[in-house]
């Protein structure tokens, strides 16, 4: 009798164990029923919109310098920096790091291709100087008329200069194409 009644005392507590989680795990879900900032949305299904559905169909459009990549083999990028804005040294860096990373961006999804190449090729980066934003535009419209990229980093005007300056012009390319379009500029 007393191992039949240890036995029955012993599964009459793992039940109650099992109720008390029952009821734990019911109070809190009905709990978050009321509550939307709850776990029930973390793993609930995805709801999707018509206007998500069409914007996962729709890739943006790739570049031309896409199918550039597939036989050209040099690509190189090319920082321009004004020079009249008379930026310091970590100015200059700063303003570049931005060029850099905005064009990159901006190819991540629309010239995938173009940015490996550029990778396999070291990820050349040169940088050259210009003498004003009149002049960087002219530039920027001769890279964009080859089917160039280029990204143009605009300064909030916090630290050295005026806000909104244009600062820094990055341009990416096959490097034949790209000297074309800068060949006529000096280091900086």
């Amino acid at each position: 009798m007393g191992f039949s009644e240890s036995l029955l005392g012993a599964s009459s507590t793992t039940i109650l164990i099992g109720a008390a989680c029952f009821a734990l795990g019911y109070a809190l879900a009905f709990k978050s029923l009321r509550s939307p900032c709850s776990l029930r949305f973390l793993f609930s299904k995805a709801r999707v919109t018509d206007d998500q559905k069409t914007a996962k169909q729709q890739k943006p459009a790739l570049l031309e310098i896409e199918n550039l990549a597939d036989f050209l083999e040099d690509f190189k990028m090319v920082l321009v920096v004004r020079n009249d804005l008379k930026m310091g040294k970590g100015k200059i860096a700063a303003q570049c790091s931005h060029a850099t990373l905005g064009l990159y961006k901006k190819l991540n999804n629309r010239a995938p291709k173009a940015l490996n190449r550029w990778e396999m090729c070291g990820q050349i980066k040169v940088v050259l100087k210009i003498e004003s934003e009149e002049d960087m535009l002219i530039l920027q419209d001769r890279a964009k008329s080859l089917k160039l990229p280029t990204h143009i980093t605009i300064d909030a005007g916090r630290t050295q200069i005026a806000p909104n300056s244009r600062t820094v012009m990055a341009i990416l390319g096959p490097a034949d194409v790209v000297d074309d379009v800068t060949g006529g500029l000096k280091l900086l």
